[in-house]
């Protein structure tokens, strides 16, 4: 999917406290990224959910900024695990799969790229 990926990840949740409970919201930056992800993904939904176990490869490639290299692994936030599940409840909440424990194997990597994007290979395993 070319885009520039987003950098806002779920663990960006925010919680207020009402009437003496805790209430959890997603800040706007967080709702655009989740849109972002849903609009881009949506184009490519399998017409059958998986289900069973997948192999899930995900190569984040980040605009190049700072004198980084074409294909340079990106060390900076944002944090790829919080990236992932992002798209990974994206991809839930799309129908990919049921439920997101299917991914049983996961494969991902971010690098600094020419041409960003998300580029992602699920297999049946």
């Amino acid at each position: 999917m070319p885009m520039i990926p987003p950098e806002t990840t779920h663990q960006q949740k925010k919680v207020s406290v009402v009437n003496g409970k805790p209430h959890f919201y997603e800040p706007k930056e967080l709702q655009a990224a989740r849109e972002k992800l849903t609009a881009h993904l949506a184009k490519h939904v399998p017409e059958e959910k998986y289900m069973g176990p997948v192999r899930l490869m995900v190569k984040w490639l980040f605009p190049i900024i700072n004198g980084h290299q074409n294909g340079e692994y990106k060390f900076t936030k944002p944090d790829l695990d919080n990236s992932q599940k992002l798209l990974q409840d994206c991809m839930t909440d799309l129908g990919f799969w049921r439920d997101d424990c299917y991914v049983a194997s996961l494969v991902a990597e971010k690098f600094w790229a020419d041409q960003p994007g998300i580029y992602i290979r699920i297999e049946g395993i």
